[in-house]
């Protein structure tokens, strides 16, 4: 169970007054106008996204190339086909816990904000879209940065950073009705509104959610719901927007895996909650699960000062709180606070007992920025101060053997806190219609405090300097040359903390050589990227007790690749995308356990992902996509042992969606639909390490989703 999160209604009686006092304050503005000027919306990621100008390598996803295919499967399922991208999950069929790589990094080192607001968990890195489930559906844009990218809010981007924006506001009253279903009994119903503007300047819209599934794994189902609702106030100079959303996550854990020899023999197999009854039969626990609620808060409001000037400031707080529960057989009395007891003379060290860890924190903090922009300069100064307050604590609920006035009572309680505080300026100068140049300086602070039986007292203080350079060249109207330099450096996060020893912040050397080509027909994207780690925290393959991944530094390491992505116009109703990226990705000199191994790839990396969206439109209304995904093999260890090598697969998905515009009642009705793996290909997305034997996530078969969308 993993989280950003919170603690004290206070904090949120202040929030949530905060919010209120804002839109009551301004609807006492009186305005000079209602024009929607210049997409104030776009203030609130303009201080971290970035354009064709800026010398970075980037993908975007617009609201309908979401849509045409969320049915309920979770954001990093949807960006599957970006290039360097890799994605998993654990259920085998996209719902649940799902995780996203982008060029071998894993999601604890892909830097995600939501309006310009952190989303990665403070202590664990990672970022969990089972807290949101169908958040997609309340997104207008995705830009994906790969590599260090530029400046952004939050942890330190290793491998890319992820940057949503949440719907705009719309100028008409609208609604929309959302149900589809599909395999393993998944199914997601989705109710949309909005006022449109009121009075020309305020809108109130919301988004309700319910998403459940089997999932492809022996009880790995999902029961989800979420929620979204915005106040938006609009002036001519001037967007407010308050934001309340949310999500409520049960789970049953899958995230075991499988050992080769079951892979052969039953691949839905799920050992969770398994254990043996009184009568000797093997039974599994009912109630094995993962259980969190979080709830984020949000308060912008952009200006646009001058015709040169634009400003974004933002409050956030967001609450989590959950537990996951496990079923544990004879777990000795003295590992969670329990008295021994005495039956018949004989003294019972032991029992059977269920357990719950429980996290309870608190995220909170302000963001802001600053931007300018005439035709030859543009410059952005921001930054963020953020907070994190974490409780973890854990009870026992029932023993076979055990004094009842016990159950209940904590057996362990930590504490965790951390501040962050960034602050940059960035800009891209325009020297003459060939040449522009790019400078980026960030600073960033962070201060970091646990105790617990695994970290022990930590107390660790990292000032972190990153900058970051580069130009653009424009040859002529069709073809563009970029070059930058980026320096990026991370904190350890819980884990590596709970591993022992001593563990090191890494650092980055990031340098990146593209070529972009644009026609009427074709528009080409290529990049050659050479990633220098110091100290890199490479994952070892391996698993602690409570699943999360264990890491370690590794003294010199580098990712070296080629990336390359097209959209390409065959006529006006086919249309090709496709991507591929080559990569070299190697530690140096690596020393694992006191041996030295030499030169061996990095873990989890592999040398050739590929992908490619065929697209048919035979008419406006309807559309064809053929999607094709080649991810090469990798290894989940680095030392490169047969054992745990991971085979190379290729999957193929066909989605369908057709549009019907009627005359009266309804605007719009969108039929889709989409088959996961026609081709039935039996795969492995993921796995790790325990000791010397390989575990295995095995991912579904041939399935389908299946849904219509009633807009009026």
């Amino acid at each position: 169970m993993k989280f950003l999160l919170f603690k004290t209604s206070q904090k949120q009686l202040f929030l949530s007054s905060l919010l209120l006092f804002s839109l009551v304050s301004f609807s006492q503005e009186k305005p000079t106008d209602s024009t929607k000027v210049n997409q104030l919306d776009e203030v609130l990621v303009s201080a971290i996204r970035v354009t064709s100008k800026t010398p970075v390598s980037f993908s975007n996803l617009s609201k309908k190339e979401i849509q045409n295919r969320n049915l309920g499967q979770d954001i990093p399922i949807l960006m599957n086909y970006l290039p360097s991208v890799v994605t998993t999950s654990d259920a085998g069929n996209g719902v649940g816990y799902t995780g996203i790589r982008v060029r071998g990094s894993d999601a604890t080192r892909v830097n995600v904000t939501i309006n310009g607001i952190p989303y990665n968990d403070s202590e664990s890195h990672g970022t969990y879209w089972v807290n949101m489930p169908d958040f997609a559906s309340s997104l207008q844009s995705v830009q994906l940065q790969r590599g260090v990218g530029t400046s952004t809010n939050g942890a330190g981007a290793f491998g890319a950073s992820l940057n949503l924006l949440t719907d705009s506001y719309s100028e008409k009253a609208s609604g929309e009705i959302s149900n589809s279903f599909g395999s393993f009994n998944t199914h997601k119903h989705t109710v949309k509104f909005s006022t449109g503007l009121m009075n020309n300047h305020f809108e109130i819209a919301g988004r309700v959610s319910t998403l459940k599934s089997d999932g492809y794994i022996d009880r790995a189902s999902s029961d989800l719901k979420s929620y979204f609702l915005q106040g938006t106030y609009v002036g001519k100079t001037t967007l407010i927007k308050a934001l309340a959303f949310g999500g409520k996550e049960k789970t049953y854990q899958s995230w075991n895996g499988i050992d080769g020899e079951t892979l052969l023999s039953n691949r839905t197999f799920n050992s969770a909650g398994i254990f043996t009854d009184e009568l000797g039969q093997t039974r599994y626990y009912n109630n094995e699960t993962d259980n969190y609620q979080q709830d984020h808060y949000q308060l912008h409001w952009n200006e646009k000062v001058s015709n040169t000037w634009k400003t974004n400031l933002a409050f956030h707080y967001t609450k989590g709180k959950g537990y996951y529960e496990n079923y544990k057989e004879d777990a000795n009395f003295s590992e969670y606070g329990l008295t021994p007891i005495s039956i018949n003379g004989t003294t019972i060290n032991t029992t059977d007992l269920i357990r719950q860890k429980w996290l309870d924190n608190d995220f909170y903090g302000t963001t802001f920025s600053a931007n300018y922009k005439s035709d030859t300069m543009d410059f952005i100064f921001g930054g963020s101060y953020n907070k994190y307050e974490g409780d973890h604590f854990g009870k026992v609920i029932w023993a076979r053997y055990a004094s009842q006035s016990e159950l209940g009572d904590h057996y362990y309680d930590d504490y965790a806190s951390k501040t962050d505080g960034t602050a940059f300026a960035k800009a891209n100068y325009q020297v003459n219609k060939k040449w522009s140049l790019f400078g980026d300086l960030q600073v960033r602070n962070v201060h970091y405090k646990a105790n617990s039986y695994e970290t022990g007292l930590v107390n660790d203080n990292f000032s972190f300097f990153n900058p970051k350079a580069g130009v653009n060249y424009t040859i002529n109207s069709k073809n563009n040359l970029y070059f930058s330099y980026a320096r990026a450096n991370r904190e350890p996060n819980r884990t590596d903390y709970e591993g022992g020893g001593s563990v090191k912040p890494e650092k980055l050397n990031d340098f990146e050589l593209g070529w972009r080509y644009l026609t009427d027909r074709i528009q080409l994207n290529s990049n050659l990227y050479y990633m220098a780690y110091k100290d890199q925290l490479i994952l070892t393959g391996t698993l602690d007790d409570v699943g999360s991944p264990i890491r370690s530094n590794s003294e010199k390491s580098y990712r070296l690749g080629l990336e390359v992505d097209a959209a390409i116009v065959v006529s006006k109703q086919i249309s090709l995308h496709p991507n591929v990226t080559l990569s070299s990705n190697k530690n140096l000199d690596l020393a694992v356990s006191g041996q030295n191994y030499g030169t061996k790839d990095i873990s989890y990396s592999p040398s050739i992902i590929a992908g490619n969206s065929f697209i048919y439109k035979p008419t406006e209304s309807i559309q064809i996509v053929w999607l094709q995904k080649y991810v090469g093999q990798q290894y989940m260890n680095n030392i490169e042992s047969a054992e745990s090598k991971l085979a190379d697969y290729f999957i193929n998905d066909l989605n369908v969606s057709y549009e019907i515009k009627p005359k009266s009642v309804f605007k719009s009705i969108v039929i889709k639909g989409l088959v996961n793996n026609i081709l039935d290909k039996k795969y492995i997305s993921n796995g790790y390490m325990w000791d010397i034997y390989p575990y295995y996530y095995p991912q579904a078969g041939t399935n389908f989703l299946a849904g219509v969308t009633l807009k009026f």
